[in-house]
């Protein structure tokens, strides 16, 4: 069978829907070898992360003819070109893994779209106007073309049938597993090196992802301030910075908790899981998710994870994560409290966690994707 990817992200985008990208190819390249996978991209970035996937024998890169390029037109082939290649028309299946598919893609191709979350419909005041409207547009249309729909999570599924109206048994639910590095083992001089490195503390609160408003750290700051002097430690606030940053810095001064937050915007990927692996908790207080990758990193680096109810963070965070409301510091208070002092409860939370992960192998969710394209 041969089998085609929007493979924009795969090599072009170095976090969250390029880390699918390549989660998903890396791991039916490797478990499902007997295909052909064509990875269909306006343009390639070379980059470490993606030669020891591009190697497999059963790879093949699928770029515009030299007229696009020529132009600067790659995302209109990207749209409309793809569908008239040669390479589109052998394909058996195509699957678009960020919400859009190629418009008109042959009706002998079988289509599959994988749908992350609708957080710009049920929060479009995160978003600028337009940008919203043309995130909505692509994800009806490819909801419409495809065959099937892949939803990273049941609450992803539930938004699209609420939201997009789409009839539920056309919606398979397959989970999406974090990067291989998360699984190497870093000894207590390794971490501690990278400790040094960033000139992080020994003992902190780790925190990772965009510092925008939904991601709702201010509620952590708010409870690192109720926590008595001989339990509090430092909140290490990893990702990119938005305009919300200036919103945590001005409380955390008028709760006189400024010294113990620490923020980074460029950790090396290579370095994340040994901080991950040097943190006492990971404190995810999203206010809502698609699903929530980075509790699946903390929980395979063996950290005890607190997060929020609301949305499908119990889908990634399983039965050995602590869940609260997500605007209650008093609740993330008791529950750091609870974490930070009572090491037995916390070896239960990291062998509750363990075992959930294993739904998230490469090898489960390979198998789990091929089932969808045998349905389509």
């Amino acid at each position: 069978m041969k089998i085609g990817f929007d493979a924009k992200r795969f090599f072009n985008n170095f976090t969250g829907l390029g880390n699918y990208s390549r989660f998903v190819i890396r791991a039916l390249s490797e478990h499902v070898p007997e295909h052909d996978y064509m990875l269909f991209t306006p343009k390639i970035q070379a980059h470490a992360e993606l030669n020891s996937i591009l190697s497999s024998h059963n790879i093949r890169i699928v770029t515009p003819p030299y007229a696009y390029s020529l132009l600067g037109a790659g995302s209109i082939w990207r749209t409309w070109g793809i569908s008239r290649s040669t390479e589109a028309k052998e394909l058996n299946v195509y699957h678009g893994l960020s919400q859009e598919l190629p418009v008109n893609l042959p009706a002998s191709v079988k289509k599959i779209v994988t749908v992350h979350d609708l957080i710009f419909i049920r929060y479009p005041h995160l978003y600028k106007s337009i940008d919203a409207a043309i995130y909505k547009a692509k994800v009806q249309s490819a909801c419409k073309q495809a065959e099937r729909i892949l939803a990273i999570s049941h609450q992803t599924k539930e938004d699209i049938v609420h939201f997009l109206k789409v009839d539920p048994t056309k919606i398979d639910v397959v989970y999406q597993g974090c990067h291989p590095s998360f699984k190497k083992v870093y000894s207590t001089d390794q971490i501690t090196s990278i400790k040094a490195k960033y000139d992080l503390p020994r003992h902190y609160i780790l925190s990772v992802g965009t510092i925008e408003e939904r991601k709702n750290v201010l509620l952590l700051i708010k409870a690192i301030a109720l926590l008595p002097v001989d339990l509090r430690m430092h909140v290490v606030v990893i990702g990119r910075s938005t305009d919300y940053k200036r919103k945590i810095v001005e409380h955390a001064a008028k709760l006189r908790v400024s010294q113990w937050i620490l923020f980074f915007h460029e950790v090396s990927f290579v370095d994340l899981p040994a901080i991950y692996q040097g943190a006492e908790v990971f404190v995810y207080p999203s206010i809502f998710e698609g699903f929530g990758i980075p509790i699946v990193e903390a929980l395979e680096s063996s950290v005890p994870v607190i997060a929020t109810n609301g949305s499908s963070l119990h889908e990634a965070g399983g039965p050995g994560t602590i869940y609260l409301d997500p605007e209650n510091e008093e609740e993330m208070y008791e529950h750091l409290k609870k974490v930070l002092s009572d090491n037995d409860f916390r070896r239960r939370m990291i062998e509750e966690g363990r075992k959930h992960i294993m739904q998230f192998e490469p090898a489960v969710i390979a198998d789990q994707i091929m089932k969808v394209y045998a349905k389509a």
